[in-house]
C-alpha cells in the first residue's frame, strides 16, 4: 500500500469516529445512537454514499484552530442512500462533535445535500441531534441557518422534507424542521424550543424543563409540532421508513403503487352497523377506515393532537390515499382551531404530492364558544376550507352520519370541487341538528301549543323526516350516491381508478393568500 491509500484510510477511520470513544459512550449512556448509527437504521445495507466527509471547520478564534478541534465531517454526516430501494438524500448530525453545534462549514453541507435532493427530485431527511449554532463562530453560523431555511422553503412541494428530532433543536434551529412536512420526535431525549429554560426562567420568572418546555409529548399532544413519536431512535426511524413508504419521491411523480391481494371488491357487513342507531352516540371512525382500507393498514399521523379530526395515509386498491375524518369519538367530531388547522396542513401536503384525498364525515359543525371565537375560528376554519377548495387531486367523500352547517361545505363538499360524494342512508345532512332546527323554525307553534313538549316533539320527528337524511341533498345532485356502507369499499375504488386520468387546475397566479 502507498503512502497516499494509507493516509486515505486513516482519514477514513478518522473521519468515522466522530468526537472520540467517550462522547460515543456518553451518547449511548443518553439512551441514543450516534449519527452513523442513525443512518446504517434508517437507510437500505450498503446504500448510504457519503460526501464531504473531510471537511471541516475553519474558525481560527477561541482556541478553535488547536489540531484536537480539527474533527473531520465538522459535526454533521451527509450523502445519498436508499429506503426500500428508492433515492433519498439526507443528514445525521453528530451530537459527539462540538455538541452537533452548527458552524459555515456544518451548514454548507447540510445546503449542498439539499439542493442535491431538489436536481434528483428526491426527498430530503434530516437527523437533527445539535446544541444550536456555534457560539465560536458568531454570525457566520446564524447565517448558516438562515441558508438553510431558504432552501426548506424553496423545496417545500418540490420533494419531500421529514425532519427526525433525535436531541436537542433550539433557537434558530427549530425553523429548519418547522417548515418541512413532517416531524418525528423520540420520547425523553429530543426536545425542540425557541428559548431554553434559563431564559424563560430570567424573562418571565417561570420554572421549567426542556421536557417540559418543548418535550415529545407537549409538541405532539399541546403544539402539534410534532407528527409522530416513539420510544426510542431505532422505533422513530422505522416509523421514518415507513411515512417514506406513502411518499412519491417528488411532486412530478405518483406515491408508490403497491400491488394488493386484498381482493378490490371485497363489502364488510360490519359497516352496516358501526354507526349508532342514536345520533348522539360516538364510535371511532378509524375502526371505519380500517374495514374500507386495503388489509386494514392506516398509518396515523398528527394522532395525538386534535384528537377530533384523524388523519393519516393508507390504500384502496393498491393506491395511496389520504384519509381525512371527523372522530365522533371525540367531541363529536366538531370542528375546531386545532382541528382545522391540522386538516388543513395535511390536505395541502396530499395535494402538493399529488396523493388522492378520501374524507369520511361526521361532523356537527364548527365548535361555538368566547375561547375559539377570540382565538380565530373565522380564520383558521378558512384555512381548512382554503385546503380543500385549492386542492386539485381527486378527492372523494363518504358522508357516514352528521354533515350540518358550515361543516357541511367545509368538508369536500360538491361545492367546492370535491369529485365524488357519497352519503351512507345514515346521513344527516342539514343546517342544524333536528332538535335545535325545529325549536328555532317552529317556536312560536311550540310556543302557543296546549302541551309545548309533545308538540316539540312532534316538530322535531317532522323536521327529522324531511331534513336528517341524504336524499334532499342526493334530489340536487350535492351527493352521487346514497349507497349501503358495506360497499364503501368497492364503491371507493372504482371511483379512485376512475379519477386516475382527473386534470384539475387553479386559475394562474404567484401564490394565493392563505388566510394564516
Amino acid at each position: 500500500m502507498t503512502d497516499a491509500l494509507r493516509k486515505l484510510q486513516d482519514l477514513r477511520e478518522r473521519s468515522l469516529a466522530g468526537g472520540g470513544k467517550d462522547r460515543v459512550d456518553a451518547q449511548h449512556e443518553k439512551g441514543k445512537l450516534t449519527a452513523r448509527e442513525r443512518i446504517d437504521l434508517l437507510v437500505d445495507p450498503g446504500t448510504f454514499v457519503e460526501v464531504d466527509r473531510f471537511v471541516t471547520h475553519r474558525c481560527r478564534d477561541f482556541g478553535m484552530d488547536s489540531d484536537k478541534n480539527q474533527i473531520l465531517g465538522d459535526g454533521v454526516v451527509t450523502g445519498t442512500a436508499r429506503v426500500d430501494g428508492r433515492p433519498v438524500c439526507l443528514y445525521a448530525q453528530d451530537f459527539t462533535v462540538f455538541g452537533g453545534s452548527l458552524s459555515e462549514t456544518h451548514a454548507a453541507k447540510i445546503c449542498k445535500v439539499m439542493d442535491m435532493a431538489v436536481k434528483l427530485g428526491v426527498p430530503m431527511l434530516g437527523l437533527s441531534d445539535s446544541g444550536g449554532a456555534r457560539i465560536q463562530e458568531g454570525v457566520m453560523s446564524l447565517g448558516g441557518y438562515a441558508d438553510i431555511f431558504l432552501r426548506n422553503t424553496l423545496a417545500s412541494g418540490v420533494v419531500p422534507q421529514i425532519s427526525a428530532i433525535m436531541g436537542p433543536c433550539a433557537g434558530g434551529a427549530v425553523y429548519s424542521p418547522a417548515i418541512t412536512d413532517f416531524i418525528l420526535m423520540v420520547e425523553g431525549t429530543s426536545f425542540m424550543h425557541i428559548t431554553g429554560p434559563d431564559v424563560v426562567k430570567t424573562v418571565t420568572h417561570e420554572d421549567t424543563t426542556s421536557e417540559e418546555l418543548g418535550g415529545a409529548r407537549v409538541h405532539s399532544e399541546v403544539s402539534g409540532v410534532a407528527h409522530l413519536t416513539a420510544p426510542d431512535d431505532a422505533t422513530c426511524l422505522v416509523q421514518m421508513r415507513e411515512l417514506l413508504s406513502y411518499l412519491p419521491l417528488n411532486n412530478g411523480e405518483d406515491p408508490p403503487f403497491r400491488a394488493t391481494d386484498d381482493d378490490p371488491n371485497r363489502m364488510d357487513e360490519a359497516l352496516d352497523s358501526i354507526v349508532p342507531a342514536s345520533s348522539d352516540q360516538p364510535y371511532d371512525i378509524r375502526n371505519v377506515v380500517k374495514k374500507v382500507v386495503d388489509h386494514g393498514k392506516f398509518f396515523e399521523v398528527h394522532g395525538r393532537f386534535a384528537k377530533n379530526i384523524v388523519v393519516g395515509f393508507a390504500r384502496l386498491g393498491g393506491r395511496v390515499v389520504g384519509v381525512v375524518c371527523n372522530q365522533p369519538n371525540h367531541l363529536a367530531g366538531v370542528l375546531d382551531i386545532k382541528a382545522s388547522l391540522k386538516g388543513a396542513r395535511f390536505i395541502r401536503f396530499c395535494d402538493s404530492f399529488n396523493i388522492p384525498l378520501v374524507t369520511f364525515e361526521d361532523v356537527p359543525g364548527f365548535l361555538p364558544g368566547k375561547d375559539q371565537e377570540w382565538g380565530g375560528i373565522i380564520t383558521h376554519g378558512a384555512k381548512l376550507l382554503y385546503a380543500y377548495c385549492e386542492a386539485t387531486v381527486p378527492k372523494l367523500t363518504v358522508i357516514t352520519r352528521k354533515s350540518y352547517g358550515g361543516a357541511y361545505t367545509v368538508m369536500s363538499s360538491k361545492h367546492i370541487r370535491s369529485d365524488f360524494n357519497v352519503a351512507w342512508p345514515s346521513a344527516e345532512i342539514a343546517v342544524m341538528g333536528a332538535d335545535g332546527a325545529a325549536k328555532i323554525v317552529f317556536r312560536r307553534e311550540i310556543q302557543s301549543a296546549k302541551d309545548p313538549k309533545a308538540e316539540e316533539k312532534r316538530l322535531v320527528a317532522d323536521y327529522k323526516a324531511k331534513f336528517a337524511n341524504p336524499y334532499q341533498a342526493a334530489a340536487r345532485g350535492f351527493i352521487d350516491d346514497v349507497i349501503e356502507p358495506h360497499r364503501t369499499r368497492p364503491v371507493l375504488i372504482q371511483a379512485l381508478e376512475l379519477l386516475r386520468s382527473k386534470r384539475d387546475t387553479n386559475p394562474p397566479k404567484k401564490h394565493g393568500n392563505i388566510p394564516l
